[in-house]
């Protein structure tokens, strides 16, 4: 059955990769390259907030004060100091803009990062490119919860074995899977833009490189 639908994640799949901002923002913080992931990731305070902050039960602006007392740092628009270097990939709003043109609805399904002061979809301009947006911010759920999945192709209007998901964490994969979307680990962003397009049947041979 030829695609209808394409769910695309956003850090990663959508953008350069997080670590890469945030390794670079702690090197000029004069702290560990890690430590921006080690507090959202391994330290228990840091991730409870994370996940506050994740289903939308915490604000930003709150969260980036809870969070930069936790690491040492003013925590004025920490979010936004933080994603600096997190721009857009352009081969994928191509990707999105050609599935779009060709029929499918293309969908942003998101972990979000809260919203004020600093929007990432907004600053890094891929909020236009999708029909439905889906944020764990908004809803309340995150990936990998089934019912986040559920809800995005409750909102595309389709059943699930007419959509590819396409995310760069592989836990969210099983949960789509489960449901009969299929799936496409994203490893590298122009990879990942060629994969789709071979899998959607689009022309993207002219705008990416071979």
């Amino acid at each position: 059955m030829p695609y209808r639908g394409l769910i695309l994640d956003f850090a990663g799949v959508m953008t350069t990769p997080i670590g890469r901002s945030s390794q670079a923002w702690c090197t000029k913080a004069g702290l560990p390259a890690d430590a921006w992931r080690s507090t959202l990731e391994d330290d228990p305070v840091g991730r409870a907030l994370y996940v506050e902050l994740e289903l939308g039960r915490m604000t930003q602006a709150a969260w980036n004060s809870a969070t930069a007392a936790i690491i040492g740092v003013d925590g004025e628009n920490l979010m936004g100091r933080v994603h600096a270097q997190v721009k857009a990939v352009p081969s994928m709003l191509e990707v999105a803009r050609q599935a779009r043109a060709s029929g499918i609805a293309v969908a942003l399904l998101s972990n979000s990062y809260g919203f004020d002061p600093y929007d990432p979809y907004l600053a890094t301009g891929v909020w236009d490119h999708f029909d439905v947006h889906v944020l764990s911010g908004h809803e309340g759920i995150a990936k990998p919860d089934p019912a986040i999945y559920t809800l995005t192709l409750e909102r595309l209007g389709l059943s699930a074995n007419e959509c590819l998901f396409v995310d760069d964490h592989p836990r969210n994969l099983p949960p789509a899977e489960a449901l009969g979307i299929a799936t496409l680990h994203a490893t590298g962003s122009e990879e990942t833009a060629h994969v789709i397009a071979r899998r959607l049947a689009l022309p993207l041979q002219a705008v990416l490189p071979s």
